[in-house]
């Protein structure tokens, strides 16, 4: 079998073992006599699966009992109208722009209501993550939204950020499972789970239980978190394949030492690449220190051509998805919870015999 190193933002690799046991359980699961691909989704076993995978998510990211985990469709781009179609009371919400996402669910959210920018990185290309204090906040603001970790422009907020007594939301698509995280912080989190948690197709949100059944009266049924909780995730039907193998890869990150392990695996992966990096002659990272992401790290050669020559070249010795985002160009090697380390170690043992013969 021959693997290659999936360096893409999303969808992205998963953990070996968690394939090996959907490609054993692809044909039958259990005893059921039949592919969780097509059960139904109001049938005994798969009610088992779906309760299964929420209680390893729960224990996994350790989430209070008074959150309500909501398996969705949608993306979270959905989740850009979805946040303010339920959380604005007062009409008000402020939103910190650090990259492209952010700056879309901010666009969302001003057709909605009174939306704010309070905070920007926009200057420097989003290199950085913008300081939040909380007299930056609006007294009549209903929440404060961020986007945790930027995928594209490869930065992270160093900790949650302070926004007073305000409820937060935090979009964490590429960052959810990679870190301990306090959820008690946080209003709302939700998450795409096709960078870190599943195949695409799902969408988790996490929702303190009081910020419920206040959604404006034309919401979408569909966007109603209410609506989405009262019915445990089941008004229609869920992406049951996606959520049968998040349920894996909530096991699989439980019996490695949970998310303590995987920050630790994660920390080292990271220092591996960034310490290269700013050794490098060649290549150079395009995030400030302080605001470096662990999951995507974003760098370039400084000439288009030769980043062009360096993409090649590596998918060709089995490096694939380095390619940075078409509206940033460049690379970027996103690195989530799957990724072994031996990629990263040999991502850098090929990038240093490039830089000797591009000298």
């Amino acid at each position: 079998m021959a693997r290659v190193f999936n360096f893409s933002a999303g969808p992205s690799m998963l953990p070996l073992e968690v394939l090996e046991t959907a490609q054993k359980e692809l044909i039958e699961f259990g005893n059921s006599g039949m592919s969780v691909m097509e059960m139904s989704h109001r049938s005994p076993v798969y009610d088992a699966i779906i309760k299964e995978t929420e209680a390893n998510f729960r224990k996994l990211m350790n989430i209070p009992d008074n959150y309500k985990v909501l398996f969705l469709q949608g993306g979270a781009s959905t989740q850009f109208a979805a946040v303010p179609l339920n959380l604005m009371k007062t009409g008000k919400a402020d939103y910190v722009v650090s990259g492209q996402f952010s700056g879309k669910a901010f666009k969302e959210a001003k057709k909605y209501g009174d939306a704010k920018c309070i905070a920007t990185s926009e200057d420097k290309t989003f290199s950085y993550i913008p300081e939040i204090t909380p007299d930056m906040v609006r007294e009549d603001a209903d929440y404060v939204h961020v986007c945790y970790n930027n995928t594209i422009f490869g930065t992270k907020f160093p900790e949650v950020p302070n926004v007073g007594d305000k409820v937060l939301v935090a979009d964490m698509s590429s960052c959810i499972t990679s870190e301990p995280v306090d959820v008690t912080k946080f209003g709302v989190i939700y998450a795409g789970a096709q960078k870190n948690m599943a195949p695409a197709g799902l969408t988790v949100v996490i929702i303190r239980e009081d910020l419920m059944g206040n959604a404006r009266e034309d919401i979408p049924t569909m966007l109603d978190y209410k609506t989405m909780a009262d019915n445990d995730s089941m008004y229609n039907t869920p992406p049951c394949y996606a959520i049968y193998i998040a349920g894996l890869v909530y096991k699989w990150a439980l019996e490695n030492g949970g998310l303590e392990a995987m920050k630790e695996r994660n920390e080292k992966k990271a220092n591996i690449l960034y310490d290269f990096l700013d050794n490098s002659t060649l290549f150079k990272a395009t995030a400030e220190k302080n605001s470096r992401s662990m999951m995507n790290v974003c760098f370039v050669t400084g000439d288009a051509d030769l980043d062009k020559k360096f993409c090649k070249e590596a998918a060709d010795a089995g490096f694939v998805n380095l390619k940075g985002h078409r509206s940033v160009g460049g690379m970027r090697a996103s690195i989530y919870n799957a990724m072994p380390i031996e990629g990263v170690e040999a991502l850098v043992e090929f990038m240093a015999k490039f830089e000797q013969e591009n000298k």
